[in-house]
């Protein structure tokens, strides 16, 4: 049976200071939580419904559905509930193309592109310290277990940018045609903010404009959403590379 001081940590773990305190996360249902045993991620515990890991007893607590959902941050919980270390910062290998997201901000947008990093090969994801928190439970929800193979970093992207000492490509509406553009296999690709796109401060250190054509007659679109532009620009920045 889960103890209130359990039920009231897990919980916790819904607010980003909580997680910094405590350094750990939650993984909700069994396919997450299996993708993060099968990393190099250190779990703390598990609480489930069902035995269904392959753990030892003493990392693994079975509770009731009621429990479940007292800790749980989904409206339906799934299962298993599942709660790992954040592990140390990596350092990030420049020698590949990395995405850099410009103050990112939405749960889900985050949650895909590191879903469209691992899918496409990019070990290494770069966030604004005020992006959004990786380690958001609906972040880790729409990453579906690619956060356990995607290093991402929370940098002060301008001072990382000035440093870095590879081409900086941004994306914006005025770029050139990213279709008719000499790709590189390696270098970082700056994404904007949802509402404002990339900022001033990062816009100056950026050396490559580049952009999604609009087709059709009217064009009338003002700007694609950042997790679809992203998807399009890795696949074409990796056709490139074949």
């Amino acid at each position: 049976m889960l103890s209130k001081s359990q039920i009231k940590l897990i919980k916790s773990l819904s607010q980003k200071k909580y997680r910094a305190q405590h350094n750990l996360f939650t993984v909700e249902g069994v396919k997450g939580i299996t993708e993060f045993l099968n990393s190099s991620f250190k779990l703390r515990h598990i609480y489930t419904t069902k035995v269904v890991f392959d753990v030892i007893d003493e990392d693994c607590s079975i509770i009731s559905d009621i429990e479940l959902k007292k800790i749980s941050q989904l409206k339906n919980p799934n299962t298993a509930l599942g709660v790992f270390e954040i592990p140390e910062n990596k350092p990030v290998d420049m020698s590949q193309l990395i995405i850099a997201l410009d103050d990112v901000r939405d749960p889900g947008n985050l949650g895909t592109i590191i879903r469209l990093c691992d899918w496409f090969g990019v070990k290494d994801l770069l966030c604004s310290l005020a992006s959004v928190d990786c380690y958001n439970s609906k972040v880790v929800q729409a990453t579906m277990g690619s956060l356990s193979r995607v290093n991402v970093s929370y940098v002060p992207l301008n001072d990382f940018l000035l440093k870095a000492g590879v081409a900086v490509f941004g994306t914006f509406m005025d770029g050139d045609n990213i279709y008719k553009t000499n790709l590189p296999e390696k270098g970082i690709l700056v994404m904007g903010n949802e509402a404002n796109g990339i900022s001033t401060a990062i816009e100056a250190l950026v050396i490559k404009r580049i952009a999604i054509p609009r087709f059709g007659s009217l064009k009338a679109t003002e700007s694609l959403n950042v997790a679809t532009a992203t998807s399009i620009c890795l696949s074409e920045f990796k056709r490139k590379s074949i």
